[in-house]
Protein backbone atom coordinates (compact mmCIF):
# COMPACT_ATOMS: atom_id res chain seq x y z
CA UNK A 1 0.00 0.00 0.00
CA UNK A 2 0.96 3.37 -0.95
CA UNK A 3 2.51 5.52 2.01
CA UNK A 4 0.15 8.16 2.87
CA UNK A 5 1.21 11.91 2.30
CA UNK A 6 -0.84 13.01 4.59
CA UNK A 7 -4.22 12.51 7.10
CA UNK A 8 -7.52 12.34 5.05
CA UNK A 9 -10.47 14.10 6.38
CA UNK A 10 -12.24 12.43 9.15
CA UNK A 11 -8.62 10.63 9.76
CA UNK A 12 -8.35 12.32 13.52
CA UNK A 13 -11.84 11.53 14.35
CA UNK A 14 -12.48 8.74 16.65
CA UNK A 15 -12.76 5.64 14.97
CA UNK A 16 -11.29 7.14 12.08
CA UNK A 17 -8.20 5.52 9.93
CA UNK A 18 -5.79 7.66 12.47
CA UNK A 19 -6.86 6.01 15.06
CA UNK A 20 -4.37 3.68 16.77
CA UNK A 21 -6.65 1.13 17.85
CA UNK A 22 -7.30 -0.32 21.06
CA UNK A 23 -4.25 -2.04 21.31
CA UNK A 24 -2.25 1.06 21.50
CA UNK A 25 -4.54 3.15 22.92
CA UNK A 26 -4.56 1.27 25.72
CA UNK A 27 -0.41 1.24 25.53
CA UNK A 28 -0.88 5.27 26.18
CA UNK A 29 -3.82 5.20 28.17
CA UNK A 30 -1.47 4.24 31.24
CA UNK A 31 0.40 7.41 30.92
CA UNK A 32 -0.08 10.51 32.45
CA UNK A 33 -3.21 12.14 31.37
CA UNK A 34 -3.26 15.47 30.08
CA UNK A 35 -3.62 17.78 33.14
CA UNK A 36 -6.03 20.68 33.39
CA UNK A 37 -5.47 24.37 32.43
CA UNK A 38 -4.74 26.44 35.12
CA UNK A 39 -6.51 29.91 35.41
CA UNK A 40 -5.49 32.73 33.71
CA UNK A 41 -3.04 34.87 35.72
CA UNK A 42 -5.63 37.90 37.41
CA UNK A 43 -8.75 35.31 36.98
CA UNK A 44 -11.31 34.39 39.54
CA UNK A 45 -10.71 31.67 42.23
CA UNK A 46 -12.70 28.52 42.60
CA UNK A 47 -15.22 29.16 45.26
CA UNK A 48 -13.32 26.75 47.48
CA UNK A 49 -10.43 29.38 47.26
CA UNK A 50 -8.16 26.54 45.81
CA UNK A 51 -6.94 26.65 42.19
CA UNK A 52 -7.80 24.62 38.97
CA UNK A 53 -5.52 21.79 39.27
CA UNK A 54 -2.83 22.31 36.42
CA UNK A 55 -2.31 19.92 34.12
CA UNK A 56 0.83 17.56 33.73
CA UNK A 57 2.07 15.48 31.00
CA UNK A 58 1.32 16.47 27.51
CA UNK A 59 -0.45 20.00 28.53
CA UNK A 60 1.86 22.55 29.35
CA UNK A 61 1.99 23.79 32.71
CA UNK A 62 3.53 26.66 34.37
CA UNK A 63 3.16 29.48 36.35
CA UNK A 64 1.15 32.70 35.81
CA UNK A 65 -0.27 31.29 32.69
CA UNK A 66 -3.42 30.52 30.32
CA UNK A 67 -4.00 27.59 28.89
CA UNK A 68 -3.47 25.36 31.73
CA UNK A 69 -3.64 29.61 33.28
CA UNK A 70 -2.34 29.64 36.80
CA UNK A 71 -3.69 31.94 39.11
CA UNK A 72 -2.14 34.83 40.68
CA UNK A 73 1.07 34.64 42.29
CA UNK A 74 1.30 34.87 46.33
CA UNK A 75 1.36 38.98 47.42
CA UNK A 76 4.55 38.30 48.97
CA UNK A 77 6.14 36.47 45.83
CA UNK A 78 9.33 38.08 45.26
CA UNK A 79 9.93 37.08 41.51
CA UNK A 80 6.08 38.24 41.10
CA UNK A 81 7.61 41.95 42.95
CA UNK A 82 10.50 42.14 40.56
CA UNK A 83 8.50 41.42 37.38
CA UNK A 84 6.03 44.38 38.27
CA UNK A 85 9.34 46.18 39.22
CA UNK A 86 10.96 45.69 35.76
CA UNK A 87 7.55 45.74 33.88
CA UNK A 88 5.44 48.96 33.64
CA UNK A 89 2.18 48.60 35.74
CA UNK A 90 -0.88 47.99 34.44
CA UNK A 91 -2.08 51.24 32.99
CA UNK A 92 -5.71 50.64 32.80
CA UNK A 93 -8.06 52.10 35.44
CA UNK A 94 -9.14 49.47 37.98
CA UNK A 95 -12.31 48.08 38.49
CA UNK A 96 -12.67 45.66 41.68
CA UNK A 97 -15.91 43.44 39.65
CA UNK A 98 -14.19 43.12 36.46
CA UNK A 99 -11.36 39.92 35.92
CA UNK A 100 -8.36 41.56 35.15
CA UNK A 101 -7.08 38.34 32.56
CA UNK A 102 -4.89 40.60 30.56
CA UNK A 103 -2.23 41.65 32.46
CA UNK A 104 -0.04 39.71 30.66
CA UNK A 105 -1.11 37.39 28.04
CA UNK A 106 0.33 33.59 27.84
CA UNK A 107 -0.74 30.89 26.03
CA UNK A 108 0.15 27.89 28.10
CA UNK A 109 -0.01 25.09 25.05
CA UNK A 110 -2.58 22.41 26.13
CA UNK A 111 -3.36 19.91 23.77
CA UNK A 112 -1.32 17.54 22.47
CA UNK A 113 1.90 17.03 24.61
CA UNK A 114 3.46 13.74 24.17
CA UNK A 115 1.44 11.11 25.73
CA UNK A 116 4.57 8.45 25.54
CA UNK A 117 3.94 4.75 24.55
CA UNK A 118 4.77 1.21 26.91
CA UNK A 119 6.37 2.46 30.56
CA UNK A 120 7.67 5.63 29.53
CA UNK A 121 6.35 8.84 31.25
CA UNK A 122 4.46 11.33 29.25
CA UNK A 123 5.93 14.37 29.98
CA UNK A 124 6.17 16.70 27.34
CA UNK A 125 3.55 19.53 27.15
CA UNK A 126 1.79 22.30 25.00
CA UNK A 127 -0.21 25.72 26.14
CA UNK A 128 -2.93 27.78 25.69
CA UNK A 129 -3.43 31.23 26.96
CA UNK A 130 -2.68 33.16 29.82
CA UNK A 131 -3.99 36.80 30.71
CA UNK A 132 -2.81 40.39 30.39
CA UNK A 133 -3.15 43.75 29.68
CA UNK A 134 -2.81 43.67 25.75
CA UNK A 135 -4.18 46.63 23.45
CA UNK A 136 -6.26 44.92 20.94
CA UNK A 137 -5.16 46.35 17.31
CA UNK A 138 -8.40 46.73 15.94
CA UNK A 139 -9.27 49.20 18.72
CA UNK A 140 -6.41 51.53 19.67
CA UNK A 141 -6.43 54.66 18.53
CA UNK A 142 -4.05 56.77 17.68
CA UNK A 143 -3.84 60.44 19.18
CA UNK A 144 -1.83 63.44 18.49
CA UNK A 145 -0.88 66.09 20.66
CA UNK A 146 -0.56 70.04 19.81
CA UNK A 147 -2.67 72.25 18.10
CA UNK A 148 -3.35 70.34 15.04
CA UNK A 149 -7.00 69.82 13.83
CA UNK A 150 -8.54 67.19 15.65
CA UNK A 151 -9.31 64.13 13.61
CA UNK A 152 -11.92 61.59 14.01
CA UNK A 153 -10.93 58.59 15.79
CA UNK A 154 -11.89 55.17 15.06
CA UNK A 155 -14.83 53.40 16.59
CA UNK A 156 -13.61 50.64 18.92
CA UNK A 157 -14.17 47.05 16.92
CA UNK A 158 -17.14 45.17 19.31
CA UNK A 159 -15.45 41.97 20.58
CA UNK A 160 -18.03 39.99 19.16
CA UNK A 161 -17.09 41.83 15.38
CA UNK A 162 -12.89 41.03 16.26
CA UNK A 163 -14.12 36.93 16.98
CA UNK A 164 -16.81 36.19 14.43
CA UNK A 165 -15.88 38.50 11.22
CA UNK A 166 -12.31 38.96 11.48
CA UNK A 167 -10.27 39.88 8.62
CA UNK A 168 -8.02 37.14 8.72
CA UNK A 169 -10.75 34.82 7.80
CA UNK A 170 -11.11 36.35 4.48
CA UNK A 171 -7.75 36.24 3.11
CA UNK A 172 -7.89 32.83 1.45
CA UNK A 173 -5.65 29.62 1.98
CA UNK A 174 -1.97 29.31 3.04
CA UNK A 175 -0.01 29.11 -0.02
CA UNK A 176 2.39 25.97 -0.18
CA UNK A 177 5.24 26.24 1.95
CA UNK A 178 8.60 24.10 2.06
CA UNK A 179 9.33 23.74 5.54
CA UNK A 180 10.70 19.81 6.25
CA UNK A 181 11.57 19.08 9.33
CA UNK A 182 13.92 20.72 11.29
CA UNK A 183 16.99 17.97 11.47
CA UNK A 184 17.91 19.38 15.28
CA UNK A 185 16.87 16.44 17.23
CA UNK A 186 16.86 17.11 20.83
CA UNK A 187 19.71 15.82 22.77
CA UNK A 188 20.62 19.36 24.16
CA UNK A 189 19.43 22.56 25.38
CA UNK A 190 21.33 24.29 22.07
CA UNK A 191 19.45 21.51 19.67
CA UNK A 192 15.92 22.19 21.33
CA UNK A 193 16.46 26.43 21.10
CA UNK A 194 17.48 25.53 17.21
CA UNK A 195 14.55 23.37 16.20
CA UNK A 196 12.22 26.07 17.63
CA UNK A 197 14.10 28.79 15.71
CA UNK A 198 13.63 26.96 12.62
CA UNK A 199 9.85 26.28 13.26
CA UNK A 200 9.09 29.70 13.93
CA UNK A 201 11.58 30.81 10.76
CA UNK A 202 9.25 28.62 8.49
CA UNK A 203 5.37 29.65 10.38
CA UNK A 204 6.76 33.48 10.14
CA UNK A 205 7.43 32.77 6.17
CA UNK A 206 3.49 31.10 5.56
CA UNK A 207 1.87 33.40 7.62
CA UNK A 208 3.29 36.84 7.36
CA UNK A 209 1.45 37.47 3.53
CA UNK A 210 -1.69 36.16 5.23
CA UNK A 211 -1.79 38.69 8.30
CA UNK A 212 -0.38 41.79 6.36
CA UNK A 213 -3.22 41.06 3.93
CA UNK A 214 -5.80 40.99 6.66
CA UNK A 215 -4.86 44.42 7.51
CA UNK A 216 -2.62 43.44 10.60
CA UNK A 217 1.16 44.54 11.90
CA UNK A 218 3.14 41.45 11.44
CA UNK A 219 5.64 40.80 14.32
CA UNK A 220 7.70 37.66 14.62
CA UNK A 221 7.41 36.00 17.82
CA UNK A 222 10.35 36.20 20.35
CA UNK A 223 11.84 33.05 21.31
CA UNK A 224 13.02 32.13 24.72
CA UNK A 225 14.36 28.75 25.60
CA UNK A 226 14.18 28.40 29.29
CA UNK A 227 15.44 26.16 32.21
CA UNK A 228 12.88 25.15 34.98
CA UNK A 229 12.10 27.73 37.69
CA UNK A 230 13.88 30.37 35.23
CA UNK A 231 12.31 33.75 35.23
CA UNK A 232 11.38 35.20 31.78
CA UNK A 233 9.18 37.88 30.47
CA UNK A 234 6.16 35.55 30.97
CA UNK A 235 7.26 34.53 35.01
CA UNK A 236 8.93 32.51 36.39
CA UNK A 237 8.50 29.47 34.40
CA UNK A 238 8.70 25.67 34.95
CA UNK A 239 7.84 23.08 32.31
CA UNK A 240 5.50 24.87 30.14
CA UNK A 241 5.42 26.39 26.93
CA UNK A 242 4.15 29.89 26.93
CA UNK A 243 2.76 32.41 24.91
CA UNK A 244 2.84 36.12 26.34
CA UNK A 245 1.63 39.06 24.90
CA UNK A 246 4.27 41.55 26.26
CA UNK A 247 6.14 44.98 25.20
CA UNK A 248 8.44 42.78 22.91
CA UNK A 249 5.46 42.03 20.36
CA UNK A 250 5.16 38.50 21.39
CA UNK A 251 7.28 36.06 23.21
CA UNK A 252 6.94 32.51 23.10
CA UNK A 253 8.76 30.49 25.64
CA UNK A 254 9.53 26.86 25.69
CA UNK A 255 10.86 24.13 27.89
CA UNK A 256 13.59 22.00 26.94
CA UNK A 257 14.77 19.59 29.91
CA UNK A 258 12.16 17.11 29.45
CA UNK A 259 12.37 16.81 25.83
CA UNK A 260 16.03 15.74 26.02
CA UNK A 261 15.26 13.35 28.94
CA UNK A 262 12.17 11.43 27.13
CA UNK A 263 13.51 11.92 23.44
CA UNK A 264 15.60 8.07 23.43
CA UNK A 265 12.68 6.77 25.04
CA UNK A 266 10.16 8.13 22.36
CA UNK A 267 11.72 9.82 19.28
CA UNK A 268 8.66 9.94 17.11
CA UNK A 269 6.01 10.58 20.30
CA UNK A 270 8.58 13.44 21.15
CA UNK A 271 8.86 14.91 17.64
CA UNK A 272 5.63 15.17 17.02
CA UNK A 273 4.79 16.15 20.49
CA UNK A 274 7.79 19.72 19.84
CA UNK A 275 5.82 20.48 16.24
CA UNK A 276 2.61 20.49 17.91
CA UNK A 277 3.76 22.77 20.74
CA UNK A 278 5.25 25.62 18.89
CA UNK A 279 2.41 24.99 16.09
CA UNK A 280 0.09 25.80 18.60
CA UNK A 281 1.64 28.45 20.40
CA UNK A 282 2.24 30.01 17.42
CA UNK A 283 -1.93 29.71 16.56
CA UNK A 284 -2.17 32.17 19.81
CA UNK A 285 0.44 34.54 18.90
CA UNK A 286 -2.06 34.82 15.35
CA UNK A 287 -4.59 35.64 17.89
CA UNK A 288 -2.89 38.26 19.43
CA UNK A 289 -1.62 39.82 16.30
CA UNK A 290 -5.31 40.18 14.75
CA UNK A 291 -6.95 40.86 18.31
CA UNK A 292 -9.28 37.51 18.63
CA UNK A 293 -7.06 36.52 22.03
CA UNK A 294 -8.06 39.96 23.84
CA UNK A 295 -11.58 39.50 22.60
CA UNK A 296 -12.20 36.51 23.46
CA UNK A 297 -10.38 36.96 26.82
CA UNK A 298 -12.95 39.81 27.02
CA UNK A 299 -16.19 37.99 26.08
CA UNK A 300 -14.99 35.14 28.80
CA UNK A 301 -14.59 37.95 31.37
CA UNK A 302 -17.85 38.77 31.17
CA UNK A 303 -19.44 35.58 30.80
CA UNK A 304 -22.93 34.98 32.53
CA UNK A 305 -22.03 31.81 34.48
CA UNK A 306 -18.74 29.18 34.27
CA UNK A 307 -20.10 27.20 31.53
CA UNK A 308 -20.30 30.13 29.35
CA UNK A 309 -16.42 31.22 30.29
CA UNK A 310 -15.33 27.89 29.63
CA UNK A 311 -17.13 27.58 26.65
CA UNK A 312 -15.60 30.82 24.97
CA UNK A 313 -12.04 29.20 26.47
CA UNK A 314 -12.76 26.22 23.94
CA UNK A 315 -13.75 28.15 21.36
CA UNK A 316 -10.20 30.24 21.61
CA UNK A 317 -8.24 27.07 22.27
CA UNK A 318 -9.63 25.11 19.31
CA UNK A 319 -9.07 27.78 16.79
CA UNK A 320 -5.52 27.80 17.99
CA UNK A 321 -4.81 24.24 17.21
CA UNK A 322 -6.89 24.18 13.53
CA UNK A 323 -4.31 27.55 13.08
CA UNK A 324 -1.53 24.92 13.43
CA UNK A 325 -2.79 22.46 11.64
CA UNK A 326 -3.30 24.33 8.23
CA UNK A 327 0.19 25.22 8.73
CA UNK A 328 1.15 21.39 8.84
CA UNK A 329 -1.55 20.78 5.68
CA UNK A 330 0.56 23.81 3.87
CA UNK A 331 3.47 22.20 4.59
CA UNK A 332 2.53 18.26 3.75
CA UNK A 333 4.84 17.82 0.59
CA UNK A 334 8.00 18.95 2.86
CA UNK A 335 7.07 18.02 6.32
CA UNK A 336 4.93 14.91 5.63
CA UNK A 337 3.64 12.77 8.56
CA UNK A 338 3.88 9.35 7.75
CA UNK A 339 4.04 5.71 9.55
CA UNK A 340 4.80 6.14 12.82
CA UNK A 341 4.83 10.12 13.01
CA UNK A 342 1.29 9.54 11.78
CA UNK A 343 0.11 7.54 14.14
CA UNK A 344 1.66 9.43 17.07
CA UNK A 345 -0.44 12.44 15.88
CA UNK A 346 -3.64 11.20 16.00
CA UNK A 347 -2.75 9.36 19.42
CA UNK A 348 -1.66 12.45 21.04
CA UNK A 349 -4.90 14.14 19.43
CA UNK A 350 -6.89 11.30 20.91
CA UNK A 351 -4.99 11.57 24.65
CA UNK A 352 -5.82 15.72 23.98
CA UNK A 353 -9.29 16.32 24.80
CA UNK A 354 -10.58 17.30 28.16
CA UNK A 355 -12.08 14.17 28.86
CA UNK A 356 -8.72 12.95 29.68
CA UNK A 357 -7.54 15.12 31.96
CA UNK A 358 -7.12 15.50 35.59
CA UNK A 359 -10.05 17.05 37.42
CA UNK A 360 -11.40 17.02 33.41
CA UNK A 361 -11.69 20.67 33.29
CA UNK A 362 -13.60 21.91 29.98
CA UNK A 363 -11.54 24.94 28.53
CA UNK A 364 -9.97 23.16 25.56
CA UNK A 365 -12.07 20.61 24.04
CA UNK A 366 -12.67 17.00 23.80
CA UNK A 367 -10.97 14.96 21.81
CA UNK A 368 -13.65 14.74 19.12
CA UNK A 369 -13.59 18.52 18.81
CA UNK A 370 -9.59 18.28 18.97
CA UNK A 371 -9.57 16.43 15.77
CA UNK A 372 -12.48 17.88 14.38
CA UNK A 373 -11.01 21.24 14.23
CA UNK A 374 -7.53 19.81 13.58
CA UNK A 375 -8.84 17.72 10.70
CA UNK A 376 -10.45 20.34 8.89
CA UNK A 377 -7.46 22.68 9.33
CA UNK A 378 -5.05 20.44 7.63
CA UNK A 379 -7.47 19.60 5.07
CA UNK A 380 -8.21 23.26 3.85
CA UNK A 381 -5.15 25.40 4.77
CA UNK A 382 -7.49 27.97 5.21
CA UNK A 383 -8.04 30.15 8.68
CA UNK A 384 -11.65 30.65 6.97
CA UNK A 385 -12.35 26.96 8.10
CA UNK A 386 -10.93 27.82 11.48
CA UNK A 387 -13.70 30.27 12.83
CA UNK A 388 -14.33 28.59 16.17
CA UNK A 389 -16.72 31.40 17.10
CA UNK A 390 -19.46 31.05 15.33
CA UNK A 391 -19.41 27.43 15.65
CA UNK A 392 -22.75 25.63 17.08
CA UNK A 393 -22.07 24.55 20.81
CA UNK A 394 -21.80 20.64 20.19
CA UNK A 395 -18.70 21.54 17.60
CA UNK A 396 -16.77 23.25 20.34
CA UNK A 397 -17.56 20.80 23.07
Amino acid sequence: MAEQDGPRPGHFLPGGAGSGGEEQEGALRGSAPLAAPTPRVGKRADSDGQAAPQLRGSRLDGTGLSGSRLGPPPADDVAAAAYRAVFHPEPLAFDPHKKRSKALIAAIVVAVLLVVAGCVYAGTKLLSGSDGLFANPLTSPSVKSGEEPAKQQRKPTPDADVLRSNPLYAVGPLATVQCPEPAFRPTSKENVQAYYEAMISCLDKAWQPLVSKAGFEFRSPRLIVFDDDQETACGVQRKLAVYCADEQGGSVTMPWQDEVDLYPKNRAGIRVSMAQAIGYVYGVHLQNLTGIFESSANVGDGAANKAAELEQDRRQALQAYCFSATFFGAAKASFPLRNELLRQWNQQIKNGGDERKQGKVRDHGSAKSLALWMNRGFAKTDPGVCNTFTAAAGQVG
